[in-house]
């Protein structure tokens, strides 16, 4: 089993690095990319508990874009970690959840939901390498007694469309693809089912996208047909993941049966043989 696609606790998953790993294992995935939210900080960790575990691991990253009004996330494999124009925007990016996080909270005192936000900055400070998020917001609601369930959470409060949802700010698609790829990486557009928007696939495509994320728990056979036709005709290759968050969080059934085919990841390897030496901008 191959997954491309999982998150640990320096953004919004449940799982430390090593509790991830042990978990990989025994669900059979022996090649794992943790893709946290615009932060590598958990990829050393990961890669020692890999080794031990005999699984390989795949350096990567989750970065948030803004198109539209709404979140794009590009999922960036191989990538450099000490390229300075990644490190950097992933500090703006940051130190912008934090900002956001706390305009949530205020909207959510005024509906009457408080929350203590300063406890969650404290645990994830600005200058720290943890990314503060809607989920670690949306348990804190549940621990508050407000809702019942994180699901509760975004269904009441957090999702887009609702009385406490504020959206992202970011940079554009094209300009993330473009911090991934002179970092030395793969980029690949994650999820595009529930993104919906196609229309910006062959615009990445011209901007260096090298992937699009075909196999996800979101995606139905339908779904994954119509994404691998639309990588094939723009010329990329095609990516895959459970998108894991941990245990006793929405989705976490399809760790260990949601992933990559063994030979779609040997094309995308081939866009990683062939990606240009990082430039350590």
């Amino acid at each position: 089993m191959i997954d491309l696609h999982v998150h640990t606790n320096a953004s919004d998953g449940r799982s430390t690095p090593e509790e991830l790993v042990a978990r990989a294992a025994v669900v059979g995935i022996r090649t794992l990319s943790v893709t946290d939210h615009d932060t590598m900080a958990s990829v050393p960790a990961a890669s020692r508990a890999a080794a031990t575990a005999r699984i390989e691991l795949v350096p990567g990253i989750e970065m948030t874009a803004v198109y539209a009004g709404r979140d794009v996330h590009v999922l960036g494999y191989y990538v450099d970690a000490d390229a300075r124009e990644l490190r950097e925007h992933t500090d703006t990016q940051r130190i912008s959840r934090v900002q956001r996080a706390r305009e949530i909270a205020d909207r959510l005192a005024s509906l009457g939901a408080p929350i203590d936000i300063e406890a969650l900055v404290a645990r994830a400070p600005a200058g720290d390498a943890k990314s503060l998020a809607r989920p670690q917001i949306a348990r804190a609601l549940v621990e508050a007694g407000h809702v019942g369930s994180v699901q509760e959470a975004f269904d009441r409060f957090l999702a887009d469309g609702c009385p406490a949802y504020l959206p992202n700010a970011g940079k554009p698609p094209e300009e993330v693809v473009g911090i991934i790829v002179r970092a030395g990486g793969v980029a690949s557009l994650a999820h595009p089912g529930p993104l919906n928007q196609d229309d910006l696939i062959p615009r990445l495509a011209e901007a260096g996208l090298a992937a699009v994320e075909v196999y996800h728990c979101a995606h139905n056979e339908a779904a994954r047909h119509r994404y691998k036709d639309l990588a094939r005709r723009h010329g990329l290759a095609v990516s895959g993941g459970s998108d894991y968050h941990g245990e006793g969080v929405r989705r976490a059934e399809f760790f260990g049966k949601v992933g990559l085919p063994p030979e779609e990841f040997g094309l995308l390897k081939e866009r990683v043989r062939s990606r240009t030496t990082p430039v350590r901008l």
